[in-house]
């Protein structure tokens, strides 16, 4: 039997071995239209970084052993370009003296892969542009690295491929940009799981532009700018494509092989095509996903060379094995993390319109108390019955291993209870007792037996914005934690004292309970389910997820191209290695030159805050403290733990999953706890327009005068009183005039419809309103709420209520009512009194 076998590398090398194992007499062809017939292409980003140092490492195979060993009859640098299947020919084409011709098949496999997508933008092929594909693109890449010694560096593409890539470059000391076309990167990742990577890569210093489109590309003489949909222009020294790619099917299309809706090639279980002498593997071929049963696209390694294998079996012993489906288990290194998924994510269960319930979890790679232990983020997706549907799990260390063994338990058709009984290998230094992937099993048990229900974090988003006036909100973590951050509107009860507090909440009315990660969430819905209480929900994946989820997920505008054009290498590397920050602290002003050391590594939240306040508070003023914690969230916290307690953070930086921060202990008592002064530093402001930019100046300035600890009252007059009011009034019986005002008047202050110049019939304020979301600027109903929030005194004139024929009902909580005394009286208190 003569077998031609067309592309090498995962699917067609795997299989060429393996008919040879099959079958000694078989004449074997392999053609392959690159130089190098079977290579590590997913290792290739890391040659740029020279994690992996030599470039021969990524050759798995070269053409002289393959020939050795297998006896394969192998022809590189030949393109097959025509397939005849009434003759049985394939016509090739030697590339590199362009001969021409034919050569006869008792059976054909197709491995051709697929194609990566280059979009026809002006300037696209720019010498600056690079694709990373194949060896050759490699070469090309490290070429112009030693060549013109890079600073900044362009990718497009928040895909595997793309986050790989500007890891390695990163890491290679270049200043990184990444541009992505979607509102996250890593679309196998739900939203708030992506959000987690987000996160790190603001950490680790890399600038992210999300839904953000290129435009075109323009060479100058020394870079490349990269114009986006958003109007930036990126400046850049090297460019890297990594949009995705697409099945390469110009050889299947053009001998009439049916193609898939995907685009993909056809092929049955038993992996043949249309045509039953003519096999398809690989990136080229569209796959029955297991789970859903749908055709997709689904190119990764793993299925290829299991498809290899297959095939070779089916070409030489006839169709005796029937191809299951692709799972679609992959795995990233994105940074310090590790994101890997199985199965189906939210966005495909909805697509394929299939139920799912789902759970978060955050567990400790291993035992705490032993050095090391990382957090893992794990999600769970299952039906009503327990079947499991998919999986993700984000983290620094332990979520390869996790999520094998739940692909393990989809493949197998386990259950999420058989999660919770799985008896996994455990000692201190690699696992748990309760290992993560029980904790998975026993939450989404409790669901499933409806003694937990539990609420995500887009629904719970969605009521606060809904502003449901029956809604309690309850934080049930320790006063302290409250005070570093919380969900706008919550009130803090503590877990361990909630049974005092029950009467103080209304037993008719819905519950939404969380905590930091939402064990204690838990433990509180128990409490109130047992005392009456008949709508509670714990919000999954606790405060951790929502504040990952909610913030601002991009990284943009934080690159000056000039200033490091001007900067020396040296000075670059120990600014990103933390020696620079240590080293300007030491010998700052007010430095006592003592630095201490603070392992909070394997402390989940708020073992590392409460750990620095201990250590901070034994220290004295101008003495510095380096914090190492494994909690990702930490960088964040600190941030607000500093600002409520009066002290420094110097440097934040993630080094291999851990978080270093350095802080600088004050002298002066925290800002938040100030004792009035006898002077007079409180701010009074008056609010006589409703105008959209006059009313985002007010709220700006004053939620600045409260973040600097100065005392603030707002006194809204007139038109004013419209940035007061509340959407959710309730129905007044108001006298004629009264109800037409009211009718004619911007319901809240999220509802201004005109600007004081350029208004235009009110299209300027939509603009402006536009504008500050694209340049994520906060809303003024959401200033707002910062300020009372943050203890701001709101007065509305009452002659101007009469006036204006405004009632205190339709106001908002927290608005004092008053006269001309009381501001006044204010005014008289104030240093600085501004009229808007």
């Amino acid at each position: 039997m003569k077998i031609i076998i067309v592309g090498g590398v995962a699917g067609g090398a795997t299989a060429a071995a393996r008919i040879r194992r099959n079958d000694e007499t078989a004449e074997i062809l392999m053609i392959e239209r690159g130089q190098y017939i079977s290579f590590a292409n997913c290792g290739l980003p890391y040659h740029i970084s020279g994690i992996i140092e030599e470039r021969e490492q990524l050759l798995v195979s070269s053409e002289p052993a393959f020939k050795a060993r297998y006896r394969v009859d192998v022809r590189s640098q030949t393109e097959a370009i025509a397939i005849d299947r009434k003759a049985k020919t394939v016509r090739l084409r030697n590339l590199a003296n362009n001969e021409e011709y034919d050569e006869s098949y008792d059976k054909l496999l197709l491995s051709p892969g697929a194609e990566p997508i280059r979009p026809k933008l002006a300037g696209i092929d720019s010498p600056r542009i690079f694709g990373l594909r194949n060896i050759p693109d490699l070469d090309r890449i490290m070429a112009h690295l030693k060549e013109h010694q890079p600073r900044r560096a362009v990718v497009i593409g928040g895909g595997f491929i793309g986050i790989e890539v500007a890891e390695n470059l990163h890491e290679r000391g270049i200043f990184t940009t990444l541009v992505e076309a979607a509102d996250q990167i890593l679309t196998p990742l739900d939203y708030e799981m992506a959000a987690i990577v987000h996160a790190h890569m603001r950490d680790k210093n890399v600038e992210l532009y999300l839904e953000d489109k290129v435009e075109q590309f323009e060479d100058r003489d020394d870079h490349t700018i990269v114009y986006l949909g958003s109007g930036r222009r990126l400046q850049a020294d090297l460019v890297v494509l990594a949009i995705g790619v697409r099945p390469e099917t110009t050889l299947a299309r053009a001998c009439g092989l049916e193609l898939g809706a995907t685009g993909g090639i056809r092929v049955n279980n038993h992996l043949q095509t249309s045509d039953p002498d003519i096999y398809a593997v690989g990136d080229a071929i569209e796959i029955t996903q297991s789970i859903s049963g749908k055709q997709m696209l689904i190119p990764l390694a793993g299925p290829a060379n299991r498809q290899g294998r297959m095939a070779a079996d089916n070409i030489i012993f006839g169709n005796m094995k029937s191809y299951r489906g692709t799972q679609g288990t992959a795995i990233l290194k994105a940074f310090d993390l590790a994101a890997a998924s199985t199965g189906l994510n939210e966005k495909q269960l909805n697509a394929a319109g299939i139920p799912y319930l789902s759970c978060i979890t955050h567990s400790g790679s291993h035992a705490s108390y032993y050095p090391g232990a990382k957090q893992i983020s794990m999600k769970l997706l299952f039906t009503d019955k327990g079947q499991i549907l998919g999986a993700q799990a984000v983290g620094a260390d332990g979520a390869d291993k996790r999520i094998d063994v739940i692909a393990t338990a989809i493949h197998g058709n386990m259950t999420v209870e058989d999660l919770a009984d799985f008896e996994l290998a455990y000692a201190p230094p690699f696992g748990s007792a309760k290992d993560p992937v029980n904790i998975a099993g026993y939450v989404a048990g409790n669901i499933l037996n409806q003694s937990h229900e539990m609420i995500d974090w887009r629904t719970l988003r969605n009521l606060l914005d809904s502003k449901d006036p029956d809604l309690q909100l309850i934080d049930v973590r320790t006063a302290d934690e409250f005070s570093f951050g919380t969900i706008a509107t919550a009130r803090n009860i503590n877990v361990n004292q909630l049974r005092e507090h029950l009467d103080e909440l209304d037993r008719d009315k819905p519950v939404i309970l969380f905590c930091q990660i939402g064990l204690r969430g838990y433990l509180a819905y128990r409490i109130l389910k047992q005392h009456g209480f008949t709508d509670v929900r714990n919000l999954s994946g606790g405060y951790k997820t929502y504040a990952w989820a909610v913030d601002k997920q991009a990284n943009p505008d934080i690159f000056d191209y000039e200033d490091i054009k001007r900067r020396s290498p040296e000075e670059i590397e120990a600014e990103r290695s933390g020696s620079c920050a240590v080293s300007a602290a030491l010998i700052a002003p007010g430095s006592t030159g003592e630095l201490h050391s603070l392992n909070a590594v394997g402390l989940q939240c708020p073992g590392p805050i409460m750990k620095t306040y201990k250590a901070m508070e034994a220290m004295e003023a101008g003495e510095l403290l380096e914090v190492t914690a494994s909690d990702p969230a930490f960088g964040r916290d600190i941030r607000a733990w500093a600002r409520k307690t009066g002290n420094d953070v110097l440097s934040v930086r993630v080094d291999k999953g851990l978080v270093i921060v350095l802080l600088r202990k004050n002298a002066a008592a925290p800002v938040a706890a100030a004792t009035p002064s006898s002077e007079k530093d409180k701010l009074t402001l008056v609010v006589f327009s409703d105008d959209l930019d006059k009313v985002m100046a007010s709220m700006i300035i004053a939620n600045g005068a409260l973040a600097m600890g100065k005392p603030v009252s707002l006194f809204f007059t007139f038109w004013g009183l419209d940035v007061i009011r509340r959407v959710d009034a309730p129905h007044l019986n108001k006298p004629m005039m009264d109800r037409m005002f009211s009718t004619m008047l911007p319901t809240d202050a999220d509802h201004l419809n005109s600007i004081s110049k350029m208004d235009m019939h009110g299209l300027g304020a939509k603009m402006i309103r536009k504008v500050m979301s694209d340049k994520g600027v906060e809303s003024p109903g959401n200033l707002l709420h910062s300020l009372v929030e943050g203890g701001a005194q709101l007065i509305a004139c009452q002659m101007s209520m009469d006036v204006m024929g405004i009632q205190k009902e339709e106001l908002i909580d927290g608005v004092e009512i008053g006269g001309v005394a009381a501001f006044l009286g204010e005014a008289g208190e104030s240093g600085t009194t501004l009229f808007i």
